[in-house]
């Protein structure tokens, strides 16, 4: 399992999360409201964005990869992919996303 984390403008969060979850990339989509500063192009921005946190089976990352700049309306769009400690972590809801994620579907190998 893993986690990943994209920012998004606040007028395109709810349908690019719908459509990851609905096409069965990611699991889950939780959506935090945050105050972006950064760098781009030269100059200093502040935005108002909001991070969706994505979790997705171990062989669902390139997946949904591919789909989120596919919806993404930045040209350079964040994408970080963070590891879980499954080990740790509930089995149940590891189990979860495995099988919710379209990624594993058929795997069958158990998660990574």
């Amino acid at each position: 399992m893993k986690i990943a984390l994209t920012n998004v403008p606040p007028d395109q969060a709810e349908n690019i999360a719908r459509a990851l979850v609905e096409e069965r990339l990611v699991a889950c989509v939780n959506a935090y409201p945050v105050r972006s500063t950064y760098r781009w192009e030269g100059r200093l921005e502040v935005q108002s964005e909001i991070t969706l946190m994505m979790k997705v089976s171990a062989d669902g990352v390139g997946g949904l990869r591919t789909r989120l700049r596919e919806l993404h309306p930045y040209e350079l769009p964040e994408f970080i992919v963070l590891d879980v400690d499954v080990a740790s972590s509930l089995p149940a809801y590891v189990e979860w996303v495995r099988i919710e994620s379209r990624g594993s579907a058929g795997n069958g190998s158990g998660e990574r």
